[in-house]
């Protein structure tokens, strides 16, 4: 049971105060994880083994002491443990972020404001915004919050209902290490393999609890089906389900064409109906709302009957 209301304070917290707006835990360590980087890289001259034995020595020497910090906090006595894993896991949490980024998106677009909606949509994705039209804008705010969804919430939960404090910790820090280091570029495609790795790992079964979150509380077989036919054709093994479960979930038309560091990418389609417009961002935020709801409802649920 304690489980449960861990989980539920936890996602109380996040509401009520979202992130932390100074000196936040991650931010620091991703300043942490970037001296590891600068300290481990290696020369130019290093292979393809090397570095990725340079990037998972890394990982290691960045990830480990905060698990076992995690770990000793939750030993103490209990009302030390309880009060650390609910920090621990508000800490981990970003739904209210999440919607505050959508929102600001949705609004500037609502104001015609457009370049401002290209600013705002740039906080929280990663290709190119200063040519978007307002669909554009729209579309990738609604993809950015479906995987978000998993990432900053249901995969933080899963992760804490199965290994505690550490679970959510470990997962977290892995999540922020492939944010920063997963990405397939000259300089991070070895080195940033053992974290990109672990990460699709530590997220294979949390997303698809997401991609069914998503259908169950949507157009379900529209949502399944897009799942089947079109998730494993995306790049990510873990974002393709999510994402085409919630944009069939939500009755959408996701995907297509991207322009990512100048050069375009062809993506598959995702979902099916119409595309995406800026009320269908507020869709995909209350979609994950509901979500969380559902989770914690299913967590009270199960340690009643446990107990």
């Amino acid at each position: 049971m304690q489980t449960a209301w861990v989980a539920l304070a936890a996602v109380v917290l996040d509401r009520l105060l979202g992130e932390p707006r100074r000196f936040h835990p991650l931010v620091g360590f991703g300043r942490l994880a970037s001296g590891i980087e600068r300290a481990l890289y290696g020369g130019p001259d290093a292979g393809a083994a090397a570095r990725r034995g340079r990037g998972g020595a890394a990982l290691a020497l960045a990830v480990l002491p905060f698990l076992a910090a995690a770990w000793w906090a939750t030993v103490q006595e209990p009302w030390i443990g309880v009060t650390a894993e609910t920090v621990l896991l508000y800490l981990a949490l970003g739904g209210r972020s999440l919607e505050e980024h959508a929102r600001r998106v949705a609004n500037a677009l609502e104001a015609g404001a457009l370049e401002e909606a290209r600013r705002r949509v740039g906080d929280m994705v990663s290709r190119d915004t200063g040519a978007m039209q307002p669909e554009d804008v729209a579309r990738a705010a609604v993809e950015s919050v479906l995987e978000n969804g998993n990432d900053a919430v249901f995969g933080a939960l899963f992760w804490y209902a199965l290994a505690g404090a550490p679970g959510v910790v470990l997962y977290r820090l892995v999540n922020t290490l492939d944010a920063l280091w997963g990405y397939r570029t000259p300089r991070y495609v070895h080195f940033g393999w053992a974290a990109a790795r672990l990460d699709d790992g530590l997220n294979y079964l949390p997303a698809r609890l997401t991609a069914l979150t998503y259908a169950a509380l949507g157009r379900f077989a529209c949502a399944l089906r897009c799942w089947r036919t079109q998730g494993g054709a995306w790049e990510s093994v873990n974002a393709g389900p999510v994402m085409a479960a919630g944009a069939g979930a939500l009755g959408l038309k996701l995907g297509g064409p991207a322009r990512y560091h100048g050069a375009l990418k062809k993506r598959p389609t995702l979902g099916e109906g119409v595309a995406p417009g800026v009320a269908d961002i507020e869709r995909a935020t209350a979609l994950v709302k509901r979500g969380t709801g559902l989770w914690l409802v299913m967590l009270m649920t199960g340690a009643s009957i446990s107990a």
